[in-house]
């Protein structure tokens, strides 16, 4: 797909959980930009390895980088490892998720705080790294298009993405001018880990455009504003257009 906008080819990116699913579809489409990956990864090294030499035949390069974005002192570590291999950092998405069921009856101060922690506490401390380096760069959250609608069997997650839209919207401010801060918001894309299809095809009704959408499509949104001249604390549905619709399920 041909997005127009400023070349990001040579510049260099942190994509966070890039090892599989929708972030090594941000990291692979990156790479064919011409943009050096910085993976990072926590439990997967042999998929990020993988995915490493597959970026380097598409001729940048690329860095497999452990750490466990629950911990703070990790996730600092991450930003300062990524540099010291890879130089400074021109692009930075925040992707690493996880996505747990519970209800609001059902989430307890564990749970809220995991996905706080990863969801918000690890973009906002690797967004500060980024601006410490004081040179143009940019931000992209990964959020989902919960945040607009009602999911009862993912409230700690539906929270702890609700401070990440309040966050990207806070970064974008207190960043400019040097750092542009933005998000998208995916809707159906891929099953939950240990689900299949099945489950995800049960949902494409929900959405006006009836279908499912692709890691691609999420990674074409993404690219879209990291090449962006003039957007800054906006929010990118890919989702069929479900967030106009209230809710999830029917």
């Amino acid at each position: 797909m041909a997005v127009a906008g400023v070349s990001v080819a040579g510049k260099t990116a942190l994509v966070t959980g890039a090892a599989k699913r929708i972030g090594k579809a941000i990291a692979t489409t990156l790479a064919q930009s011409g943009v050096h990956i910085v993976v990072h990864y926590n439990q997967s090294a042999p998929d990020a390895v993988a995915l490493c030499e597959e970026i380097q035949q598409l001729g940048v390069r690329a860095w497999p980088i452990q750490g466990d974005l629950m911990d703070t002192e990790q996730t600092g570590r991450v930003f300062q490892e990524a540099v010291a291999q890879a130089g400074p950092i021109d692009l930075l998405v925040n992707n690493a998720s996880i996505f747990e069921r519970d209800t609001l009856w059902e989430a307890t101060e564990e749970s809220l705080a995991k996905n706080v922690r990863i969801h918000a506490v690890a973009p906002l401390i690797l967004s500060r790294e980024l601006a410490k380096q004081q040179r143009a760069a940019h931000v992209v959250n990964l959020l989902d298009t919960r945040i607009a609608v009602y999911d009862r069997e993912h409230a700690s997650y539906d929270l702890s993405k609700s401070m990440l839209l309040t966050l990207t919207r806070m970064l974008a401010l207190e960043l400019a001018p040097n750092v542009a801060v933005n998000a998208v918001a995916p809707g159906s894309i891929l099953p939950p880990p240990g689900r299949s299809e099945t489950y995800l095809m049960k949902l494409a009704h929900a959405n006006p455009q009836n279908r499912i959408g692709t890691p691609e499509d999420i990674a074409d949104a993404v690219l879209f504003l990291l090449r962006s001249r003039f957007i800054t604390g906006q929010v990118i549905y890919v989702d069929g257009g479900i967030h106009m619709k209230g809710r999830i399920y029917d």
